[in-house]
């Protein structure tokens, strides 16, 4: 049985809509994290997020209908997506702890970029010169805010880059992923992975596991709350509407987290992170729309 996917204008609004709530929603769990890793230990964060996202996932898939532990779960493309979730979701919450979360942001929406890179490179998609280019382009917008030849470098900045790159890898394994497993069980093993990711760093980081108080349980909850409700919105709009019509519009969680940066954690923006955004943005543009034109 296949899924009828709307395309009116009307269902492209509305995909639209909820797009933009995803993108919201996300902004507002990493802004949590961020501020809830001031107080605990990263490993434990990532520990209490990831249990909290996988029980939610978990109640979901089984009040489905759903089959958590599938024979398909232990495929070689699940493998791969397991090990590039431990590693984005690991490095990624170190830069939006460590490092401004405007940049992290910023940096975070190149992941399409090195999505179409790599269809290209180990699905065979056609890419032509003009999509690479704008992907050259991209690239050299996330060189231009790490600034890796200027005065204010810091390697924490390519924690964002290799968030972003275990991200891309996630992407590219979920398209290779069996049919057999639901978005949900996705949903669930994600999560699973990200408590991995945290026990892996607690001997990195070297601290022990602190009391939760009214404050950190809060974040914690909040986070493990919105994380979830982001994800069910995502899936929400990519069902809802053209996905060419829909997928531009993820590119409002750079503004959502500049926006939170400046105003909740007082980061400021320079000319040189500015001209990296816009060439990160336009090269994800240009790329949609070659593709919806080929």
């Amino acid at each position: 049985m296949t899924t009828h996917i709307q395309t009116d204008p009307r269902s492209n609004l509305i995909g639209s809509a909820w797009m933009i709530a995803a993108m919201a929603l996300f902004a507002i769990e990493d802004a949590l994290l961020k501020g809830v890793s001031a107080l605990l230990p990263i490993w434990q964060v990532l520990v209490l997020f990831g249990t909290g996202g996988a029980i939610v996932f978990a109640c979901v898939t089984t009040l489905r209908g759903g089959q958590l532990f599938h024979p398909d779960v232990l495929s070689r493309p699940m493998k791969v997506r397991v090990f590039f979730e431990i590693l984005g979701r690991m490095f990624y919450l170190l830069a939006i702890a460590l490092t401004p979360l405007s940049s992290a942001t910023v940096i975070l929406q190149a992941t399409p970029l090195v999505v179409v890179a790599g269809a290209a490179l180990f699905f065979g998609e056609t890419v032509g010169w003009r999509r690479w280019s704008a992907i050259l382009i991209g690239l050299i917008g996330v060189v231009v805010i790490i600034r890796p030849t200027g005065d204010s470098f810091s390697a924490l900045s390519l924690l964002a880059v290799l968030g972003m790159l275990g991200f891309a890898g996630r992407d590219l394994a979920s398209r290779a992923a069996p049919i057999t497993l639901g978005t949900d069980v996705l949903g669930f093993y994600g999560f699973l992975s990200i408590i991995v990711a945290g026990f892996a760093y607690q001997p990195w980081e070297g601290t022990s596991m602190v009391a939760l108080n009214a404050v950190t349980g809060a974040h914690v909850a909040a986070a493990v709350a919105i994380g979830t409700m982001a994800y069910a919105s995502l899936m929400k709009a990519m069902r809802t509407g053209e996905v060419s019509a829909v997928t531009p519009f993820r590119y409002s969680r750079l503004l959502f987290g500049i926006g939170l940066g400046i105003f909740l954690f007082q980061e400021q923006l320079d000319q040189t992170m500015w001209i990296g955004s816009a060439l990160i943005v336009a090269s994800g543009l240009y790329i949609l729309w070659r593709g919806r034109k080929a």
